[in-house]
């Protein structure tokens, strides 16, 4: 018996099954485009759908004993679709410009804060609804001709199982939902002037939608036994799949986005939260609730040094048979003392300012590559003390951090994080912990596992603990001191 986590990312999604014991045995992953003009950034659902149709068709061609799939997705974006389930437009990502008139002309008419209290969002037009508002009222045509309004997991669940079921979590990314009813919002969609009733039904996350339809067991090479369950969004996916069930322990996402993730043990004062753009996002455990602490520019930030300064150092790195980041870890030691705001892709939490821009201060000619690239980790790493102190208000607790992806594996960067957050730190050995989330919440449901216990001790592998060094913690203090100052004294000038 196998159990399979498909992630339905902006660009690509992925399958990857395991076997009872959780032992990951296959990957199968197919990606499409992106459209990003000035106007619009935008996603072809049915793109999304045939790469869908390709990574199961892929697995079974090797593994037939698959007895459930959990479906986990990007969150936002939303497409209309007719009975049949096949999209009347082109779906728009969440950066896309459109809906920041109806976001404003949604909290003219509902105050920002009843908004917020109700859905745990502040209101934004990256969200599904004032999207919605907007497709209303500039392709009114494509809004009577609708029939559901989908986000992608519902939309591929819907395809798989013929039955309109999503998460909590993901249903929360919409602006609309009630985090403390547990359902849609009539208020808010009433106010919006979207129909409620085209929106899929709100489960708890984690729960079986239903088996394949004959037609797509067929056509897919799954059996109609074969369970489909609806996850989650992508980072509730990957909190599960980080072994993270209570307030005293978060997850350090660190992916091509940094990204900490809290528990709440209740919903948390909503005024705090919406001051520094947090969400308040429902959690698998009933009660308990978490937010997203991020930067847009983790991973993706070493990266780009990499890529563009560290050209000369790739070749002596390939020379030796290391990687260019092992290389410049051991060429440069911390606190370089530069100050490297990672605002790369714009600044997420707390400023949440799309026009905010990266700024690299403190060079001299003495400067390094490796100088330069382990600022740069300092940088993400600071902004990450940054969100925490406006967070402090908010009544997080948490001591420890288990650290997820690629940056995981950087023992530098880890020790870094445990000085500069003054906690410790545990690396876990999954990259890819959405999926191990997806993969044990559907080992649950398909019996398997008994509960998130057991599940996470078979599937959740602790490699390192790291521990904070107090003389050092001092160090980044008081470099950090000058560090969040930056944002203020750049962003007018760029």
């Amino acid at each position: 018996m196998y159990i399979g986590g498909l992630d339905i990312g902006t660009t690509g999604c992925k399958l990857t099954v395991f076997d009872e014991n959780g032992k990951q045995v296959h990957k199968s992953y197919s990606d499409y485009p992106v459209k990003r003009m000035a106007s619009a950034h935008e996603v072809d659902a049915n793109a999304i759908l045939a790469g869908v149709w390709k990574v199961i068709t892929d697995t079974t061609k090797q593994y037939k004993d698959i007895a459930g799939i959990g479906i986990t997705s990007f969150g936002e974006t939303c497409v209309m679709t007719d009975a049949d389930g096949m999209p009347l437009h082109a779906a728009m990502l969440y950066t896309d410009p459109r809906g920041k008139e109806q976001c404003m002309q949604l909290c003219n008419k509902m105050s920002e804060d009843r908004i917020a209290e109700i859905s745990g969002m502040k209101p934004h037009e990256m969200y599904s609804l004032p999207k919605l508002m907007w497709l209303k009222e500039n392709e009114p045509e494509l809004y009577v001709k609708a029939e559901h309004v989908f986000l992608m997991e519902d939309f591929v669940v819907y395809h798989l199982t013929g039955q309109t079921k999503i998460d909590y979590s993901l249903a929360t990314r919409t602006m609309g939902f009630d985090i403390r009813k547990m359902e849609w919002s009539k208020e808010i969609f009433e106010t919006a002037g979207i129909d409620v009733n085209l929106m899929s039904e709100t489960v708890p996350t984690g729960t079986v939608a239903g088996t394949v339809t004959k037609e797509i067991a067929e056509k897919t090479g799954l059996t109609t036994e074969t369970k489909i369950v609806c996850i989650s969004h992508d980072q509730i996916a990957a909190a599960v799949g980080a072994g993270v069930f209570d307030s005293d322990t978060a997850v350090d996402g660190a992916g091509t986005v940094e990204c900490i993730t809290p528990i709440y043990d209740e919903i948390p004062d909503m005024q705090v939260m919406t001051k520094g753009n947090y969400a308040v996002v429902p959690y698998v455990i009933p009660g308990k609730y978490v937010c997203y602490a991020f930067s847009y520019t983790g991973g993706a930030l070493m990266q780009w040094c990499t890529e563009t300064i560290a050209k000369k150092e790739k070749e002596e790195a390939k020379a030796e048979g290391i990687s260019v980041n092992e290389l410049l870890e051991r060429q440069s030691v911390s606190p370089t003392g530069l100050l490297v705001l990672p605002h790369f892709a714009g600044a997420a939490t707390p400023y949440m300012d799309t026009g905010s821009k990266g700024a690299v201060l403190g060079l001299t000619t003495a400067t390094t590559a490796a100088d330069i690239y382990r600022g740069c980790m300092e940088g993400v790493v600071y902004e990450m003390v940054l969100n925490l102190q406006w967070l402090k208000e908010s009544g997080i607790h948490f001591h420890r951090l288990n650290a997820t992806g690629g940056g995981a594996h950087s023992k530098e960067w880890m020790q870094m994080k445990a000085d500069m957050l003054d906690m410790e730190i545990t690396s876990l050995e999954t990259v890819d912990a959405g999926t191990v989330g997806s993969a044990m919440l559907t080992g649950i449901a398909v019996g398997i596992f008994d509960d998130l216990k057991q599940a996470a001790q078979v599937m959740v592998h602790e490699v390192s603990t790291y521990k904070p060094r107090k003389e050092m913690h001092e160090k980044y203090m008081e470099i950090y001191e000058r560090y969040e100052q930056v944002y203020r004294a750049v962003r007018g000038l760029m």
